[in-house]
Formats: structure tokens, sequence, C-alpha cells
């Protein structure tokens, strides 16, 4: 059973109180003096409090999604390495592992769909950056062999893990949901973290001389995408999602190229570039770089491309706010920007949870197949 199984977690719940009943149970047989006694009142509570305070920890876990696996806890790395042949010269994708997603009909591809667990090589940034690419049913279906299909390049936040967007946040069940109401088009969602060279916090930024995380996300990731799949290429096939640093790196990504994305999402989004001892120096003393990299700048001071926006902020809860109701003033047409605002959230999965489904049916809206 995994750390944030619903089972894991109704268990140790149960565990807990089964303890709490027999520490109130058992406490007059164990109120006498003696050493036999007293050890069993310390055994009693201190086994009581362990078990309540996992309850507790995987409770946080299973809302925030601090943690994946049990191997992520223990910080224990289980899968092999994977060899990347760069020989080829180009961007391109290698499948490690195709997965069953966990949707209903999940074990026919042409039912539930399918998740490739893949590598990709970057050819301009050099970055080679694990990720899960979901295909939806209509990709397997005979009446669909032919089409091509809108991508959906969806981030995590910092530090956290691509397996949250299919756990926690459950991106491709949603997906899968919406598609089958009528809300949203079959899309290929490419699923990984901004984090391109664990663990600094590049902020989607190329930095001089280091990671070239822009040039991957915009340029490399769709080629590679678009080589292996049937995915468009034109900049109407492609869309941006994320929460957090993703939701920046999301928001930066579409209105620096306009001419590779059409539409990006941002919940939860800060606007401008972290700087702090996880980012490292990301500028070298470049002001241009830096005020780049801060997004209401950008949309004061460079042409705005034929993009769409939606941003997201609660007006209790989130830090963002002010910042969310200046990116909205500044965009100016062409470009055009949407938003979600909750009445109260913080920035926390609970909150995301409740924004993907709209905003997937929002950025569905703005791409086409063909």
């Amino acid at each position: 059973m995994g750390l944030t199984s619903n089972k894991v977690l109704a268990l140790t719940v149960l565990a807990a109180l089964t303890l709490f009943m027999a520490t109130i149970w058992l406490w007059p047989r164990l109120a006498r003096g003696g050493v036999r006694a007293v050890a069993g009142r310390v055994a009693l509570l201190l086994v009581t409090q362990l078990v309540v305070f996992a309850a507790v920890g995987l409770a946080a876990n299973k809302s925030f999604l601090f943690y994946g696996s049990w191997a992520d806890l223990f910080g224990q790395e289980q899968d092999l390495g994977v060899v990347v042949d760069h020989s080829a010269g180009r961007s391109h994708i290698t499948v490690v592992e195709k997965q069953q997603p966990r949707v209903p009909g999940g074990a026919r591809p042409a039912s539930g769909g399918q998740i490739h667990k893949v590598v990709v090589a970057g050819e301009k940034s050099g970055i080679d950056s694990p990720a899960y690419v979901y295909l939806p049913p209509e990709y397997f279906q005979t009446k669909h062999r032919k089409s091509t299909f809108p991508a959906v390049v969806v981030l995590t936040g910092y530090p956290g893990t691509a397996e949250n967007l299919l756990t926690g946040l459950t991106y491709p069940r949603t997906a899968l949901g919406l598609a089958e109401e009528g809300r949203a088009q079959p899309m290929v969602l490419v699923m990984l973290r901004p984090t391109v060279e664990p663990p600094r916090d590049t902020e989607c930024v190329d930095v001089p001389g280091g990671p070239q995380a822009e040039t991957f996300f915009a340029r490399d990731l769709p080629k590679a995408v678009s080589g292996t799949y049937r995915v468009g290429s034109a900049a109407r096939n492609w869309g941006l999602i994320g929460n957090s640093t993703g939701g920046y790196c999301a928001l930066k990504i579409a209105l620096h190229h306009p001419e590779q994305f059409a539409a990006g999402a941002g919940l939860s989004a800060h606007y401008r570039a972290a700087e702090d001892p996880t980012t490292g120096d990301l500028f070298h003393g470049s002001d241009r770089a830096r005020k780049r990299a801060d997004l209401l700048w950008s949309l004061d001071h460079l042409p705005q491309g034929d993009s769409s926006f939606l941003v997201t902020s609660s007006r209790q809860g989130e830090g963002n706010l002010r910042g969310t109701l200046d990116f909205i003033a500044k965009v100016k047409a062409p470009a055009r920007v949407s938003s979600i605002m909750l009445d109260s959230g913080g920035h926390n999965f609970n909150t995301w949870r409740r924004e993907i489904p709209p905003a997937l049916e929002w950025i569905s809206g703005r791409l086409s197949a063909g």
C-alpha cells in the first residue's frame, strides 16, 4: 500500500483510536505503583502518541503531498538509470515504462488511455529530464488512428515531484472525466517538474553558464514530444499549466514564447523569479535578464503576442492576490486574460484541486487538435 493511499491512512487512524481507547481502559490497572506499572504507562502513552503523530502526518502528507512514496519519504531512489542516446543529435524521448492510469477501464488503453514514463533529451539545452506523458483513450482508438492531438505541459511546484501530478492532483483522471462529459477535448498531457537540475530551483530561467531551463521547456520539450507522439507543432496545439513555481513557469513561457504556446495557466503563481539559496545566482549581474523574469515588467515593456492567460488566486488565504490583479490589469490586446478567484483558499493541493477542472476546460477551449 502506497504512502498516500486511503487504506494506509484509514488503518493508521483506526490504530490511533484503538490505542486511545485501550489507554482509557487499561489506565486504572496501570495506576498502581511499581516498576512494571510505570513502564506500562510509559509504553502505552509513547505508542499511542507515535501512532497519533503518524496519522496526523499521513493526513497532512495526503493533503499537501510533501512525499509521493515510501521511497521518497526515506530518501531511497529505487529506479535504475536510463541510457539516453545523445548521438541522435536532436531533441527526443526515451520511453522507460508504460503504465495503466488509475481510472475506470484503465486496463485497456482505448478505454482509459495510457501513461508513459519517459526521459526527454533536449538538443539545444543539453538537459535530460524525466516526465510522464498521458495519452487519452482516443489516441488508441481505430477511428482516431490518424488524428493529431493538442498537448498541455503540466508543471509541479518546487520542489515537487512529477508523481504528484498523477496521484495527488490526478490530472489524467480529471482530463479523462472532462472529455467524457464533453467539457474538454482529448489532450496529451506532458507532466514534469520545473526543476531540471535538482535540487536547484532554476525558475525556468536560462542561467548564464548554467542550466538552460527556459530553452528546454520552450524549444526542446515541444520538439521532442511532437517528434514522438501524434501532437501538432503549431502554437495553437500547445498550452501550459502549473501550480506555484510551475504556475510562474507556465505564464512566463507562454508570455515569452507566443510562437510556440497559445495558452498558459498559472495556479497560485508568483510573478517574478525567486532569488534565494535554492536558486543560486540566476542572472549573474544581468539587470535585463532579472527584469525579463519579472512577468509584470515583461507585460509593460515587451510586445504581447496572441496568447491567452489564466491566473488564479483567493480573496482570503493566498499571498499572490495583489500580483494577480496587477497581472490582469497589464494584459493588453492581442493577448487575453481570464481568472479564477476563490473566496478563500490557501497555497496547497486542496485549493489546486478546486481549480484544475475549470482550468483544464479553459485551456482545452484555447487549443486545437489540427
